[in-house]
């Protein structure tokens, strides 16, 4: 076993990609009191601020990195479907994604409620509305990958609706909290490093 050091200033994580090679049986959708509303054309400033509710906890960061014009080129593409899942009053509580850009296969690009609405049973209805459009005719697989960075559930969670693990990547990014893209209290399960801090290179068998 090796110990691999990475900088303070950086975040690690082991990435899995997950896949499902069949249409599930029809099913009844769960319950939920949330709507699904397909977001055509979003705003970025809208976009950007669901994004950083539903993806703060988790560190998500990429879409936070494009300006406006890098951003609409990808959530406005013809072959990207972006849906807002809503509350009973209208307010976005829900992100989910889809890249269609390859026919043959649809990734779950994101698909995440806000943190106050985790483990309350919604995610099952998230997920069956996103399997619903992911299937469309001549796709044979989609998609997802999920990463140790997540909820902790959020791999169970995948491998429950029927994906199956295929590939494990691990990825090194710039701590979104020290950049400042992310407030240095997002994702306190992730320790956060002063910048500079110095790591021993250590090695264990």
């Amino acid at each position: 076993m090796v110990l691999i050091p990475v900088p303070a200033a950086e975040v690690a994580t082991v990435v899995t990609t997950l896949e499902m090679l069949g249409r599930p049986r029809p099913r009844p959708f769960p319950p939920s009191t949330l709507r699904l509303q397909h977001w055509e054309r979003p705003a970025p400033a809208a976009y950007r601020a669901l994004f950083r509710r539903v993806g703060t906890p988790w560190l998500w960061y990429s879409r936070l990195l494009m300006d406006d014009a890098a951003l609409a080129a990808v959530t406005h593409h013809p072959d990207i479907a972006v849906f807002a899942a809503t509350d009973r009053a209208g307010v976005e509580v829900g992100l989910l994604e889809l890249d269609r850009r390859d026919p043959d296969v649809t990734e779950l690009q994101y698909l995440a409620l806000v943190p106050e609405l985790v483990g309350r049973g919604h995610g099952g209805w998230l997920m069956a509305h996103a399997l619903a459009h992911a299937w469309a005719p001549g796709v044979g697989s989609v998609r997802v990958r999920t990463c140790t960075l997540d909820h902790p559930r959020a791999l169970g969670f995948y491998r429950h609706q029927g994906f199956r693990a295929v590939a494990r990547t691990l990825e090194t990014f710039a701590d979104p909290r020290v950049t400042g893209l992310l407030p240095p209290d997002a994702a306190p399960h992730v320790p956060m490093l002063a910048p500079g801090q110095p790591l021993t290179s250590a090695a264990a068998t």
